[in-house]
């Protein structure tokens, strides 16, 4: 894992870790990775995994799944103009 990565798990995970105090280092990942679906070892969990379900914690219910928020458009007019490259 790259550093930036590795900070960026850090970042993500403080806010996520500090509400559940009483968990240790495995049992927040197992939490994390049981809230994500994921039911293999937890040695096969993925950073990206992480990172993506605590993203989607911190986004919360009803808004754009991160990194497709910045490809949202209201109208779909708009959307279609920009997919063939007019606007």
């Amino acid at each position: 894992m790259q550093c930036h990565r590795i900070e960026e798990l850090i970042e993500l995970l403080t806010p996520v870790w500090l509400e559940n105090q009483e968990l240790n280092l495995t049992e927040m990942l197992a939490k994390l990775a049981k809230e994500s679906g994921f039911q293999g070892d937890l040695t096969e969990l993925s950073d990206d995994s992480l990172i993506y379900q605590l993203k989607m914690i911190q986004t919360g219910e009803g808004k754009a799944i991160p990194g497709l928020a910045k490809d949202y458009e209201e109208d779909f007019k708009t959307a279609i103009l920009k997919a063939r490259g007019l606007l």
